[in-house]
């Protein structure tokens, strides 16, 4: 039988069996090895074999878990877009001098170089004061103050 790349499913599924052999294999060896090499001179424990090596591992795993908190790697994806909507909302309700302000103030953020995070903290803290808050003031209030 042929998948719909026309490759035998026989052959991918005997591939990833070695393939999963051979992970196995070396993570219980490197594991051996580790153990050997740091336990018995360290704290004067014994040493092992490969396969106390695995039996190691998979206590570890039993007792530790297997780190899957998540439903599925969709979920993870999924809440990174939190942000971005949040982004994107934020940046619909502002005006383009406002938009720009705030995407020059992301690329100062983002520039390399060394000594300039002053700089990047007073732009930051300009930005997002209460005085960018209330709009822009009246021009015709300021022509009339310095006459």
């Amino acid at each position: 039988m042929r998948n719909e790349y026309g490759r035998r499913k026989g052959a991918h599924i005997a591939k990833f069996l070695v393939l999963g052999v051979v992970f196995i294999g070396a993570v219980g060896f490197v594991t051996m090895q580790l153990w050997n090499c740091l336990i018995p001179e360290l704290f004067h424990g014994p040493f092992i074999t490969f396969w106390q090596a695995l039996g190691l591992l998979l206590l570890g795993k039993l007792l530790f878990g297997w780190h899957n908190h998540h439903n599925s790697w969709n979920d993870k994806w999924r809440r990174g877009g939190e942000w971005k909507a949040r982004m994107r909302e934020k940046m619909a309700n502002m005006t383009p001098e406002e938009q720009e302000r705030m995407k020059e103030a992301f690329r100062n953020r983002c520039r390399p170089g060394f000594g300039r995070s002053r700089e990047r903290q007073e732009d930051w803290e300009k930005y997002w004061s209460d005085d960018t808050k209330k709009g822009p003031e009246d021009p015709k209030n300021e022509e009339k103050e310095s006459h």
